[in-house]
């Protein structure tokens, strides 16, 4: 048996336990990232890569600076101002959330935007009396799609326009994604809230109410909560400018050390409010992921697709590459999956004689697209814990967001990058 296959098989006992939450997740992921190496799939000295991945650490960060807007009472006094302006309805909370991370995500990290939000959106809930479960996932879902919309704003459309210029066929303009991100970002924010809000978890307790009763136990100090206002505020500021040499972790952890020394929370406080769940799954699926391209796994899905297509018509192609670009992602990282198969996708389009464009799009919309598990991609991972999700949540309510973007896609793909321009 190649490792290429044992690979999957892992990943499919992996997916397994995930689904029916036999053992927790953060277990499973670990657990996954050691055999990993006990296979001989990675290294043994990067099973525990995943704990030093920048992205752990600007979830650590953000984790500690979100937890301070709630001791100090910042996020209760953010939600009442905002529920005030909203009211309390769910359906006018979900879609300016939903707005708000969207817009941000556009023009900043998804991942970055998804935690800078956080905070913000539990106080919210908090103060319109709304479970964080009915909230924070649309949150997530609306980060992820306004990723799309222009060319920095997730990394997979930066490799497809690349891979545009590497095979001589020019890149794609800084906002030409937003003929398809702004159409996908506002079908499935629809979606959402006429449809998805009925797939969500309805919990009545969650972390931001725990929190709550917490802080209602002490008094609120109106200095503290203009430190973490400001501190969020510059740390915010920091990502969107991303001045040379500073990084997202760097700008999330120097904010979490600042809130701490200044007191807006305590170092017992700031260690507790880290949600060690989200940690260890995300460090313990990085692996997995690197494994699946070490050993080939990903190639063989893609090659094994392909076959199965054998010579397809453009409209055929596109739908299939995306559907597979799709499915990897949603384990995979998404710069992976796009790396992957924009060459792939552009060697068959030249070979039908079509434009590669719209396949190379569909490619990259498509490993944005991982809603239906909480490790598909940062953002999902992030409020995993704070929203007291499980597995079959992201399954439920991500799935059908996936057909809503999918079918999109299919319809103003090819209206926007012709497969025969000029014909």
């Amino acid at each position: 048996m190649s490792p290429a296959v044992k690979c999957l098989c892992l990943l499919a006992v992996v997916a397994l336990f995930f689904v029916t939450e036999i053992i927790p997740l953060a277990i499973t992921a670990t657990a996954a990232a050691i055999a990993c190496g006990l296979l001989g799939f990675i290294p043994a000295k990067q099973v525990f890569s995943g704990l030093s991945n920048s992205t752990v650490v600007l979830f650590a960060g953000m984790f500690v600076v979100g937890a301070s807007m709630f001791y100090t009472g910042l996020a209760q006094a953010i939600g009442g101002k905002v529920v005030g302006i909203c009211g309390k309805g769910e359906n006018s909370l979900m879609f300016g959330l939903m707005v708000v991370g969207a817009a941000l995500s556009a023009v900043l990290s998804n991942t970055g935007t998804a935690a800078c939000l956080l905070p913000v959106a539990l106080g919210i809930c908090a103060s319109a009396k709304i479970p964080a479960s009915r909230q924070l996932m649309p949150l997530a879902f609306a980060c992820g799609m306004g990723g799309i919309i222009t060319l920095v704003g997730t990394p997979p459309n930066i490799i497809a326009s690349g891979a545009l210029g590497a095979a001589g066929l020019g890149t794609f303009g800084f906002f030409e994604f937003a003929w398809i991100g702004i159409p996908v970002t506002l079908a499935g924010t629809a979606y959402m809230m006429f449809l998805g809000k009925y797939l969500l978890p309805n919990e009545t307790l969650d972390a931001d109410q725990e929190i709550e009763q917490e802080v209602e136990a002490s008094s609120a100090d109106p200095k503290k909560m203009w430190v973490s206002g400001i501190i969020l505020a510059c740390v915010v500021l920091t990502m969107a400018v991303a001045p040379k040499g500073v990084t997202l972790e760097m700008a999330a952890i120097t904010g979490a050390l600042i809130c701490v020394l200044t007191g807006c929370l305590t170092e017992k406080q700031a260690y507790a409010s880290i949600d060690w769940v989200t940690i260890f799954l995300f460090a313990g699926m990085m692996p997995v992921s690197t494994a699946m391209n070490k050993t080939g796994a990903g190639k063989l899905i893609a090659e094994t697709v392909v076959a199965a297509m054998g010579t397809p018509s453009p409209m055929v192609l596109t739908g299939g590459l995306f559907l597979l670009s799709c499915i990897l992602t949603q384990f995979m990282s998404n710069t992976a999956s796009a790396a992957l198969l924009c060459p792939i996708g552009i060697a068959i389009a030249q070979k039908l004689g079509a434009d590669p464009k719209a396949v190379l799009m569909a490619i990259a919309v498509a490993a944005s697209c991982a809603f239906a598990t909480p490790v598909g991609t940062p953002p999902n991972t992030l409020v995993l814990g704070p929203g007291n999700y499980k597995f079959m949540d992201y399954v439920k309510a991500g799935t059908g967001l996936v057909v809503v973007c999918f079918v999109v896609s299919l319809v103003v793909i090819p209206i926007v990058w012709p497969f025969f321009p000029g014909k």
